[in-house]
């Protein structure tokens, strides 16, 4: 094969996530023409109305998948976060890369964690998942929605519109924009389970043979154990970005994996928790075991309140 072709999209961490990938590639295939494709999705578009509201993560996937499926390009790199559990026929996920910093992270001018918030602070957050963390640890904070880039958001704060704003640590990190706020802080998943697939490239393509084992190089081992968990748990319990949920999966050594998990409401009014220790030789159905000891728990009325609240 003479030719790749890379569909993204058009913001400035999905370029780097493309470039990155492009240059991996070109290490191994160093004779081979390597190209992006930028294509604007629908999730791009709509920066007025949170994602739960029309038709969660997949927006930002949509018009990649169709480029590939008509032959327009050979791969697409997402943030495995933002790609649903099911494909589209014809498509999968070849490839996971090395996994960076899975935590999310406050960012403010003013605080230097959580804890220093004062009461009625107001944090900038569209995420399901995160207002419910950040109303269990908080209650007495106010949340205020935040769509766009991360430079918009992160311009939007160094505006005045908001007390601090929480986002996914590795984009930030990635950019190198940590210095553009007074304090960019780490959370630990002990405070904020983060998304399935947090700091993790998912690579999707067609299932041409040729496709997928030219890409099978880019994947890592431990991400793939990892996110093989984590994209378990969340398929059995059929959640998406509509209902907040984390899980987070961390290899301890050759032997154990340690996986915490939670789903509830965005109020935080009501929630579900596990944090548990598993034999990683289990780790294909790991994910599956834990999602079904959340349902005998009443996780499935529970996300579909959840559901119903989010698209109030």
């Amino acid at each position: 094969m003479e030719k790749l072709v890379i569909a993204t999209r058009r913001s400035k961490l999905a370029l780097w996530q493309s470039e990155f990938v492009k240059s991996e590639l070109e290490k191994h295939y160093p004779n081979m023409e390597i190209v992006l494709q930028e294509f604007v999705t629908k999730g791009d578009k709509i920066l007025d109305v949170p994602l739960a509201k029309i038709g969660g993560k997949g927006l930002f996937t949509k018009e990649l998948e169709i480029a590939m499926l008509e032959g327009e390009a050979h791969l697409a790199v997402h943030s495995l976060k933002d790609v649903p559990t099911q494909f589209e026929d014809g498509l999968q996920l070849t490839a996971v890369t090395k996994r960076y910093d899975p935590r999310d992270a406050l960012l403010s001018n003013k605080y230097a964690s959580i804890e220093e918030l004062p009461k009625g602070a107001i944090i900038g957050t569209t995420s399901l998942r995160r207002r419910m963390a950040l109303k269990l640890l908080r209650p007495d904070i106010e949340l205020k929605d935040l769509r766009g880039n991360i430079n918009t958001r992160i311009a939007k704060l160094n505006a005045g519109e908001y007390d601090a704003i929480i986002l996914a640590a590795t984009g930030v990190q990635k950019l190198g924009i940590q210095n553009e706020v007074k304090y960019f802080v780490p959370i630990s998943t002990d405070e904020m389970i983060p998304s399935m697939g947090q700091a993790t490239l998912g690579v999707e393509t067609t299932k041409d043979p040729e496709i997928v084992k030219l890409l099978s190089v880019l994947n890592d081992k431990n991400a793939q154990i990892e996110s093989t968990i984590e994209r378990g748990f969340v398929d059995t319990l059929q959640g998406g970005c509509q209902v907040p949920i984390g899980v987070k999966a961390t290899i301890l050594d050759d032997e154990s994996i340690r996986v915490q998990a939670i789903v509830g409401l965005p109020d935080g009014s009501e929630s579900i928790s596990e944090d548990i220790t598993a034999d990683i030789n289990n780790y294909e159905s790991i994910g599956q075991t834990l999602a079904q000891t959340f349902l005998d728990q009443g996780a499935k009325d529970l996300l579909e309140r959840a559901e119903k609240v989010a698209f109030k």
